[in-house]
């Protein structure tokens, strides 16, 4: 069965209310019924093999729609998402979430304790949303899939800014975030 164009899902998306970007089911639920067709998104895929690329596909005051190139073995930092509620659907590949819950955190201090909880395989067929209770996570793209994946994600308001977190050494503290590109142009 082909999968839905990008420039369709976002038109869906589009027609939501911010009530339905509040709603997690909701949003989830539209991911779940039209899953993403992989050539639609390709004008907006930028590779680098140092880092995964946040490629801006739509904008708006109530989301944003990104789509996030990993190679074999890329990760993303421990993060939050600012209060934003998160959907992701991954039409290219597969990619694992951790999940963490924080058990203390003191962002003036740069301090944290963070505990595991679960983990979640994401493919075309099982978009995740992520938990507005319990937001921290980190995604990767594990050396053993041995393929690249491509995770489109939706964000329930446009954000610049999170809190990663080092599990290791206890530490937390904000980062500005960047698009790689932005409606499939590359951002020098």
């Amino acid at each position: 069965m082909p999968g839905a164009d990008i420039q369709d899902f976002v038109s869906k998306l589009r027609c939501c209310s911010e009530a339905d970007f509040l709603n997690v089911p909701r949003v989830h639920q539209l991911l779940c019924d039209h899953p993403l067709d992989a050539k639609s998104i390709e004008k907006y895929l930028i590779w680098d093999p140092q880092h995964y690329t946040r490629n801006l596909i739509d904008k708006t005051s109530l989301f944003e729609v990104m789509a996030i190139c990993w190679d074999v073995g890329q990760i993303s930092a421990i993060h939050n998402h600012k209060d934003q509620n998160c959907w992701m659907t991954v039409p290219m590949g597969r990619l694992l979430i951790q999940n963490y819950r924080v058990i203390d955190q003191d962002l003036n201090a740069g301090t944290c304790d963070l505990e595991p909880t679960d983990l979640v395989e994401m493919n075309p067929s099982n978009p995740c949303a992520v938990d507005p209770v319990n937001p921290v996570h980190k995604v990767y793209n594990p050396a053993e899939f041995n393929e690249r994946a491509v995770s489109v994600h939706v964000y329930s308001r446009p954000y610049d800014s999170c809190v990663v977190y080092s599990d290791e050494l206890h530490k937390c503290g904000k980062v500005e975030l960047h698009y790689t590109s932005e409606y499939g142009l590359v951002l020098k």
